[in-house]
């Protein structure tokens, strides 16, 4: 045991069975999570801030990861929120303008395992054809029926509730590109529309985004009500992406109904799956999930085909809110649901903000704009 450990030797367990042996590049100790795999070539800082991650061991597809560092503008919130990261190799000596810090060191500041020299290839594969699964990373042990017993017994993420894990404790303003006062303007700005963001995990350029089209942003806990988020006399509501499984968070089901039809909302990723379940939608888990900067989406309205980033892992079951919402995107992988219409309400399952990603979809915010000033 105390040469697995000199040697910082590590193993990923999944609960299959399957065992891959790699090198810890950065932290130490155990890490539990359901393991999926990213597509993206880069954005691994992105990624690794990302909240909707919360709960998850992910492996990155490209070969060769850590090259650029760690810089102070791409952070998508303020901490680290993945269970673990896995790539194929390490880049031990980054170098970018804006770097700040290694990737080894953002890792390890934030009590995160980073493993490198699996065979993400393999790996990737073993996922595809089997679905996510659960798993363990451990630079402690090298016993692996001990490791595959804890990675079976991990709750996974149906039926868990890990929004309230990420989400903000207090109100606060997003002012000039970063979180701003928790003291709120006494009234609204003439000429500002103000959004109320729910933040069920919210990434700081979808805040970055309604900032630069010109709105007043105040981010409120996901436990707000409906009354506590009119009570802001918003323009317009936006409910953020998250983690987890959307069935789980039947008060954000309920505060995303008690608002429906009093102000312009829009609905991101999680979100999207709490719409859909505020109008009597179902939702169902996907086999390995959409983690990727290159998701083809069909926009059903202009018959465009829209390259996105995504990073989710359940969906709106489209046939359950059949009368009550309608399409508008949709996945030309899977054909699974990737927008809807609801009166006064719209919502895309991908990440219109993208970071990392494409900006083929961020005129949404634009629109979303739009239906806030038409109702002013």
């Amino acid at each position: 045991m105390s040469l697995f450990k000199k040697n910082r030797r590590a193993l990923l367990v999944l609960e299959d069975g399957s065992v891959f042996e790699g090198s810890a590049f950065a932290g130490a100790g155990e890490a539990l999570g359901e393991v999926v795999f990213n597509t993206g070539m880069t954005g691994y800082q992105e990624i690794v801030t990302d909240p909707s991650y919360k709960g998850q061991i992910v492996a990155m597809t490209y070969p060769l990861i850590g090259n650029t560092g760690v810089n102070d503008e791409d952070m998508e919130s303020s901490d680290l929120h993945l269970e673990g990261f896995i790539v194929r190799e390490y880049s031990s000596r980054p170098s970018n303008w804006r770097m700040t810090k290694s990737l080894k060191d953002f890792l390890e500041d934030a009590g995160k395992i980073g493993l490198e020299g699996v065979d993400t290839r393999s790996l990737t594969r073993r996922l595809r054809l089997s679905g996510s699964m659960k798993g363990i990373l451990s630079t402690e042990s090298g016993d692996v029926p001990a490791l595959l017993e804890k990675a079976r017994h991990y709750p996974g993420l149906v039926g868990r509730d890990l929004v309230r894990d990420v989400s903000c404790a207090e109100p606060y303003c997003w002012e000039k590109g970063a979180p701003g006062t928790v003291s709120l303007p006494p009234g609204k700005s003439a000429g500002k529309p103000r959004v109320v963001v729910l933040d069920c995990g919210v990434k700081y350029n979808i805040l970055r985004i309604l900032e630069s089209n010109g709105c007043e942003v105040i981010v409120l806990p996901a436990t707000a009500t409906a009354d506590q988020m009119l009570s802001y006399h918003p323009d317009g509501i936006l409910l953020s992406n998250g983690p987890g499984d959307p069935s789980a968070l039947p008060y954000l089901v309920d505060a995303a109904r008690g608002v429906i039809g009093k102000t312009p909302v829009f609905g991101i990723c999680l979100g999207h799956q709490i719409l859909g379940q505020a109008v009597g939608g179902k939702t169902q888990k996907l086999k390995f999930g959409h983690h990727g900067v290159n998701q083809p989406v069909k926009n059903l309205e202009t018959g465009r085909v829209e390259i996105s980033s995504q990073n989710h892992g359940f969906v709106v079951v489209p046939e359950s809110v059949g009368g009550k919402a309608s399409p508008t995107f949709t996945n030309l992988n899977d054909a699974t649901s990737e927008g809807m219409a609801i009166a006064g309400a719209m919502s895309v399952q991908y990440h219109p903000e993208a970071a990392p990603g494409p900006h083929d979809t961020e005129y949404l915010f634009s629109r979303f704009v739009a239906m806030m000033k038409k109702q002013r």
